[in-house]
């Protein structure tokens, strides 16, 4: 949700009741990472969300690696309501740090912040990594610090120490792989998508000990590929 800011708002249509409407939606976070909407009541979706407040936020994992399928995704479900008058400086504040140009539209008369208030989230690491996280674990989480760094991260390992990747693989995992792809690497560990003699095989393997950024990332790897190569 960190590093996402854009997704797919599902609201319950007026107009064929009972259906859900889909709308591409750039969002804020607040403290409690619940998504802020900056929405005109000339919108479709807002006209729904005035008639039923239900809703759900779709986001996919930005950048990739081309395959949607294996990368992450969160659903949010929730309530959205317009922000009270009290909390409009703060969600303003914090929407338009992602979004500087709304500047221009923000004090229009028809726009206003909602804020989806979450009643659950479904999330999907990747192939066979999925389950429910509860509100409150949700809200007291806070965001990884490799976020901004993963897609460098992750182009180095995959472009320069592919053979590395095959040695964690078959070291930390049991798997023997031909190729190695790294799909995601946060805090704790990393995801590899692996072709082997049984098709393709989707692993998660967990870091010695917990970094904090990049330079504390190259030194755990280094450190597991030494181990690797040992065994």
């Amino acid at each position: 949700m960190h590093s996402g800011r854009i997704g797919s708002l599902s609201t319950l249509s007026r107009k064929q009741p009972g259906f859900p409407f889909g709308s591409l939606m750039p969002y804020g976070l607040d403290r409690q990472g619940r998504p802020i909407f900056l929405i005109s009541t000339m919108a479709m979706h807002t006209q729904n969300l005035q008639a039923d407040p239900r809703a759900s936020l779709f986001v996919t994992e930005p950048d990739a690696s081309g395959d949607a399928l294996g990368s992450s995704r969160v659903t949010l479900i929730g309530s959205a309501h317009r922000i009270p008058e009290p909390e409009v400086t703060d969600a303003r504040a914090a929407y338009l740090t992602g979004y500087p140009d709304s500047k221009y539209w923000v004090d229009f008369d028809d726009f206003f912040f909602y804020r989806l208030d979450v009643l659950d989230v479904y999330y999907v690491g990747g192939f066979g990594v999925m389950g429910w996280v509860t509100a409150s674990d949700y809200s007291r989480a806070q965001s990884d610090p490799l976020a901004e760094h993963k897609k460098d991260i992750m182009q180095h390992m995959n472009a320069d120490h592919k053979d590395a990747l095959i040695l964690l693989a078959k070291r930390f995992a049991g798997i023997d792989a031909q190729q190695a792809e790294m799909t995601s690497v946060d805090r704790l560990g990393f995801h590899l998508r692996l072709e082997t003699q049984d098709g393709m095989k989707g692993t998660r393997i967990a870091f010695l000990r917990e970094v904090n950024d990049p330079s504390q990332t190259r030194e755990v790897f280094v450190e597991m590929v030494k181990d690797a190569r040992q065994g």
